[in-house]
């Protein structure tokens, strides 16, 4: 009975907070590090632990980047989902990155991210082999790249750690078939890529890039994709209720599919009846 009690408390809680519109309101603010400086710069990574967390016994993580262009956002935007992944048992995570300088440093800064996650991975109690990276619109690209693309790497990055990942948690990632293939995702995939799971709404102008890049995935035989879809919706849906709510209940199935997270999800559904139609 006490558990129950405790799993209808958190999930209200997540409800309460969701009702704003924006990803991180009400969440607090989880242990800040810095994963390298840059210039004199501290580059921070904001990490979420689950109660109690025992750090002698690993847990997958979660590490998100925001969205914003490639020129601007924050860490924050990912807050809430951080939150909530941890009162599920993960350790998450999200990072800020260079802003505004090209799509090149933007993945640079989000390999040494990742690298950062693995190499203090014990400190953190987290399953270095158990990595889930993601990230909504540019976060998304840069997640990806910064998994794939085997250059871009910072000279000062311990290359002892790689940066792949088990599985991808993508908001609208904005991907575009470019001429500049050295930052283009399409120019990057390959056979047996982690599996993922990526939200759109159908009014969504970045859709093409992503179609495309699906298509690829699907010839080299990539078979673990999920796509959801929001009707009507346009980029950066995600951000507001109820498909923040949605697009995360969505995204903590996905993970227990591939056995990356225990238990039921907490956030109840949302009661307008709105729903995500499965695409792929």
């Amino acid at each position: 009975m006490k558990k129950l009690i405790f799993v209808v408390l958190v999930g209200m809680a997540f409800y309460c907070l969701g009702t704003t519109g924006d990803l991180s309101e009400g969440a607090p603010e989880g242990k800040v590090y810095s994963y390298k400086k840059q210039g004199g710069v501290a580059h921070e990574i904001e990490i979420h632990f689950p109660k109690d967390h025992d750090r002698s016994k690993p847990v997958p993580g979660i590490i998100m980047f925001h969205g914003g262009g490639w020129s601007k956002g924050d860490r924050i935007s990912f807050r809430y989902l951080c939150h909530y992944f941890a009162s599920r048992g993960l350790v998450a995570a999200t990072a800020n990155y260079r802003l505004g300088k090209g799509k090149r440093l933007c993945i640079t800064d989000a390999k040494s991210a990742i690298r950062w996650y693995k190499q203090n991975a014990a400190k953190l109690g987290v399953d270095s082999k158990r990595i889930i990276a993601g990230g909504g619109s540019a976060g998304g690209h840069i997640a990806l790249l910064a998994t794939t693309n085997p250059g871009l790497n910072d000279p000062n990055d311990s290359k002892e750690y790689d940066t792949s990942v088990v599985a991808y948690l993508l908001f609208n990632p904005a991907l575009k078939p470019k001429k500049d293939m050295e930052v283009t995702f399409e120019n990057h995939i390959k056979a047996a890529m982690p599996p993922m799971i990526a939200f759109w709404g159908t009014k969504d102008k970045w859709l093409t890039g992503w179609k495309s890049a699906c298509e690829k995935m699907q010839s080299l035989e990539n078979e673990s994709i999920e796509w959801w879809t929001a009707q009507g919706q346009s980029h950066g849906f995600f951000k507001r209720r109820p498909w923040k709510d949605l697009t995360i209940i969505a995204a903590d199935k996905f993970l227990k599919k591939y056995g990356l997270i225990e238990g039921e999800v907490t956030l109840p559904a949302p009661e307008n009846g709105l729903k995500l139609i499965k695409t792929l």
